[in-house]
């Protein structure tokens, strides 16, 4: 399971090196290709490959006449991108989506979201963050959503 903030630059080439908590985890799960994509194009997802094939089987299993399932799925094959692990732990982030996300040549946040990574603008996440802020409402609905897993 992925969690936590890994500060992390991408280098001259688009690449991210994972952070080593994210390394050992795919080591452990004997994982070495991960899916790159975007729903927005605002920041990039890094998928397990495994992860993301249950994803697609998930899609695949909802009606092809779906509209929310085609969209996501146009979205998620035009920002994306299948890639390795290379030597040095790098995976290499779609050209599109770094121009897009505003990821090259800038610090990045590596955001652990369970079964995936976010990689973000950190500039741009540290503003929204500080924008929206954790409010009432979502703390009611935290409580409730914690509750119902009892």
């Amino acid at each position: 399971m992925f969690r936590g903030n890994h500060p992390a630059k991408i280098d001259e080439k688009g690449r991210l090196k994972l952070p080593s908590a994210f390394k050992q985890l795919a080591e452990s799960a004997q994982v070495n290709e991960f899916y790159v994509t975007s729903v927005e194009g605002d920041f990039a997802q890094v998928w397990p490959l495994p992860e993301w094939l249950k994803r697609e089987d998930q899609l695949a299993a909802s009606s092809e006449f779906e509209e929310a399932a085609r969209k996501y799925l146009a979205r998620t094959s035009y920002w994306g991108q299948q890639v390795e692990l290379d030597a040095q732990s790098r995976i290499v982030l779609p050209q599109l989506l770094r121009k897009s996300a505003g990821l090259d040549d800038v610090e990045v946040t590596v955001i652990g979201m369970r079964d995936h990574i976010e990689v973000h603008n950190r500039q741009k996440f540290e503003a929204a963050m500080q924008a929206e802020s954790f409010t009432a409402d979502d703390r009611r609905t935290m409580a409730e959503l914690l509750r119902r897993k009892d």
